[in-house]
């Protein structure tokens, strides 16, 4: 966890800023981010996808605000950039290494009910944009103590086909050390997800190494042993690696095949269910394929009955999907299209006692953040109302954020 040495100094002087609420929960010392207090006993966990580059972060637009044929440079008449979807994020096109972005996504999540983080996850390797991706994860994995969330990776395992194609190694050796990375530099992290004394691992397919002998060579010598988990349908392809399953997006209006998925839950030591506004992807328009199909939010009711299902089935961990996919349409982050509405459902859902006016506080945090950057004595201001709204202070919070200009 970072060290704010600048508030540290303020302690010394005894002094912030004439605000004499900051003053005293200053007194009383800041105690780290506090769990918020839930109905619902669910664990819920959110996809995200670390995988955008902005020009003001990184210095170029990536390949996921552009696809094949948009341009986030042009920008129209209300301000609009141009890019790779039909949904528009509430703070704009942004860089996933931003830390200010960040903290706002973090924020969010926490006052919403979510419990940890899914992280969609490239491997370590300098091919194609997977770097770019590893440090973009790294970036949140390192704030996710501060805020107070958990995290898993949900390899994609497909990439080391394209190692194997650019480089010298071979498939099977460059998922092995991804593999190692991730024991020697999350399982052992406090913030990560274990579950029956296992760390959590995921895969999005297999789609690539589909038989059980290629995961026994990939899985020798991790330790501790990761609760392996492919996606739905797709045991068959890891063998006795797997201990159970993660459910993604139902494309039957009836949710038969979630249905399915859950009535066979006896079946796995462990499934995951999911829930999502909508599907609704930019594949060909953008330039990348053919479309894989639509599925209506109807103004949440996708996400409330999707929601509703697991509750039904008792289960008790489900994955929200996804945060920020924008390609593929299913995007809970706040957008000018749905604003706050489907945080608001989920709020609803893990049964916390918050709403849109806190949503709206972390969203005013973050423009804040933006617009005094450069500004030391609002830069200091903020980083006490970020601890407030970490150990839920909400009143002192946005007492101190009307105070800036």
């Amino acid at each position: 966890m970072k060290v704010n040495f600048s508030l540290l100094l303020v302690l010394a002087a005894g002094v912030f800023f004439g605000c004499e609420s900051a003053n005293e929960e200053l007194e009383e010392g800041i105690t780290g981010p506090q769990p918020v207090a839930k109905t619902n006993d669910m664990q819920v966990y959110m996809h995200y996808m670390p995988w955008y580059q902005g020009k003001e972060t990184s210095g170029y637009w990536g390949s996921h605000w552009r696809m094949a044929n948009k341009n986030p440079d042009n920008v129209d008449e209300n301000g609009k950039r141009e890019i790779a979807s039909h949904y528009y994020p509430l703070i704009g096109p942004y860089d996933s290494r931003d830390p200010a972005v960040i903290e706002y996504h973090l924020l969010l999540m926490k006052y919403a009910g979510i419990d940890g983080v899914l992280i969609d996850w490239y491997g370590t390797h300098n091919v194609h944009d997977y770097n770019p991706n590893l440090r973009s994860s790294n970036a949140l994995i390192e704030n996710l103590d501060e805020v107070g969330l958990e995290f898993a990776i949900v390899y994609e395992e497909y990439t080391a086909e394209s190692v194997a194609a650019e480089t010298s190694k071979t498939a099977i050796e460059a998922a092995k050390e991804d593999l190692a990375y991730m024991q020697a530099n999350y399982f052992n992290k406090e913030e990560y997800i274990w579950i029956d004394e296992h760390p959590l691992l995921m895969t999005f397919g297999p789609r690539y190494f589909k038989q059980e002998s290629q995961w026994n060579q990939i899985l020798e010598g991790i330790s501790p042993d990761p609760l392996f988990l492919p996606l739905w349908f797709h045991s068959h392809r890891v063998g006795a690696n797997g201990d159970g399953e993660f459910a993604w997006v139902d494309f039957n209006s009836s949710l038969s095949d979630l249905e399915g998925f859950y009535s066979q839950k006896e079946e796995h030591e462990l499934i995951i269910g999911s829930a999502f506004p909508r599907f609704h992807d930019f594949y060909k328009e953008g330039g990348w394929g053919e479309s894989y199909g639509r599925v209506y939010s109807n103004e949440g009711e996708t996400l409330r009955k999707t929601l509703r299902k697991a509750q039904e089935h008792d289960l008790d961990y489900i994955q929200l999907v996804t945060w920020n996919d924008f390609g593929e349409g299913t995007v809970i982050e706040p957008t000018l299209e749905d604003e706050y509405l489907f945080l608001e459902i989920i709020q609803e859902f893990t049964g916390v006692p918050y709403g849109r006016a806190e949503l709206e506080l972390i969203y005013q945090y973050f423009l804040k953040k933006k617009a005094l950057q450069g500004n030391e004595e609002a830069e200091e201001k903020l980083e006490q109302v970020f601890q407030y709204l970490v150990t839920l202070k909400v009143e002192q919070a946005k007492e101190l954020l009307s105070q800036l200009p």
